[in-house]
């Protein structure tokens, strides 16, 4: 079995405050709305991150993201009112770790690779 691509779903109980919410984290508008219940961004050619009105299931989804700088990142989210957590060495010291969550309580994890 040949996997190709990851599409990450992101339950969330108000798709419109969610798309706010998205956006600033992203720091750009969706990419797409395939359907009035669907926002989509595109992180790269085999990575998507879809952010879905499903109100029985939000804030239970852990999605983690790769990052070049984690310092720089979460500067730029803290200008945008988003908070975190402090960075952690995880993996046995080869990546540094900080925690989002999103209104609905979806962690979110930035990963910055250490090696």
């Amino acid at each position: 079995m040949t996997m190709r691509a990851v599409l990450a779903v992101v339950p969330v109980a108000e798709i419109d405050k969610a798309i706010q919410w998205y956006e600033r984290f992203f720091g750009r508008p969706a990419d797409t709305r395939p359907m009035d219940s669907l926002a989509e961004w595109h992180l790269s050619e085999l990575g998507v991150v879809q952010v879905f009105e499903d109100p029985d299931r939000a804030g239970r989804t852990t999605v983690n993201l790769t990052v070049d700088d984690l310092d720089a990142t979460l500067s730029t989210l803290s200008g945008q009112n988003i908070p975190s957590t402090d960075p952690q060495l995880v993996s046995g010291g080869r990546q540094r770790l900080a925690l989002i969550q999103d209104p609905d309580g979806n962690q979110l994890g930035l990963i910055q690779s250490l090696t």
